[in-house]
């Protein structure tokens, strides 16, 4: 992006210059006049869309984008901010700062830690799946477990299993289907490990 305008302004003025005058180097020469405005504002909409992402994240993966200091600065301020108007200013003055930085790493780093969320949301959702289809008595469930953790626990999940059943149908509080879920998450994690 284009920081000095006075270039753009030169390029113009000559244009016309050697439009009036008639005289022009070469009609096959193209002057560059840098981005347009309407290619500013949407590069400026993205940079605060970027913040806005940067914003959302947690305190530890804020510090692990290693974002420069006056940026992280400012971010730690905008999380403080309680004021709608006040926290409008310190999310343009974020975007300010990363339209004068070289934003590509940041924005790549940002990418990775949404792409982590995404994986831990899908696999959050799975084990919910599975957890349902036990209580609900799907017979192929089982099967997928196995075929994904052999060395899954058969006897402790069909114990956990009847005892939401059993839950389930006295209208009871979940205990047994939250001790099923946390089974599963404990048995995905473990073997996420030992896949690294």
């Amino acid at each position: 992006m284009a920081k000095n305008w006075s270039t753009k302004t030169t390029a113009i003025m000559n244009s016309d210059h050697n439009h009036r005058t008639g005289s022009g180097a070469d009609d096959e020469e193209e002057i560059d006049y840098g981005p347009s405005k309407s290619q500013i504002k949407r590069e400026c909409h993205h940079l605060l869309d970027v913040g806005d992402e940067i914003l959302k994240l947690k305190a530890e993966e804020i510090r692990s984008l290693d974002l420069p200091a006056e940026l992280e600065e400012a971010v730690t301020t905008a999380l403080k901010i309680k004021s709608r108007s006040g926290l409008k200013r310190q999310r343009q003055y974020i975007g300010k700062l990363l339209r004068n930085m070289d934003s590509e790493d940041i924005e790549n780093r940002l990418r990775a830690i949404q792409h982590r969320h995404d994986i831990n949301t899908a696999a959050f959702k799975r084990l919910e799946r599975w957890r349902d289809r036990l209580i609900d008595n799907d017979k192929n469930v089982l099967g997928e477990i196995i075929e994904r953790h052999p060395d899954i626990d058969r006897q402790h999940i069909n114990q956990l299993t009847r005892a939401a059943r059993a839950e389930a149908a006295k209208d009871k509080p979940p205990v047994a289907a939250r001790k099923l879920f946390k089974y599963l998450r404990e048995v995905d994690e473990s073997a996420a490990v030992n896949s690294e």
